[in-house]
């Protein structure tokens, strides 16, 4: 079974930076996309940001410009700055794999909360 491990979540002060990393285990070569979304208690979880094989990246308009999705092998980070205590969330990244199936990996999910 593929399994996602995510790090960097805490606690941070408004207009500080968090860097998440998401790591891969084993070798994943049919990766269509990869990508971090969030949630909070009740809502339903939003993509935050995306970023396919051909390194091509989107964002959620309420963080282009201060977040920046990237990726190397098998891991996947959101370096986030100028944060905000509306980006408080559990963060969750996010394998998506085609190969004779169409297969949607998650990680455990890393709390980050921006608070003063």
């Amino acid at each position: 079974q593929v399994q996602l491990v995510e790090s960097g979540g805490g606690l941070v002060q408004p207009g500080g930076s968090l860097r998440l990393s998401c790591a891969a285990s084993g070798s994943i070569f049919s990766i269509n996309a990869m990508g971090w979304y969030r949630q909070v208690p009740g809502a339903q979880r939003e993509l935050v940001a995306r970023i396919l094989p051909d390194s091509s990246t989107n964002y959620a308009d309420s963080v282009k410009g201060r977040f920046t999705i990237s990726k190397a092998k098998n891991t996947i980070y959101l370096q986030m700055n100028s944060l905000k205590p509306e980006d408080t969330a559990v963060y969750f990244c996010n394998w998506l794999v085609v190969t004779t199936t169409v297969r949607n990996y998650w990680g455990q999910g890393t709390q980050v909360t921006v608070s003063s």
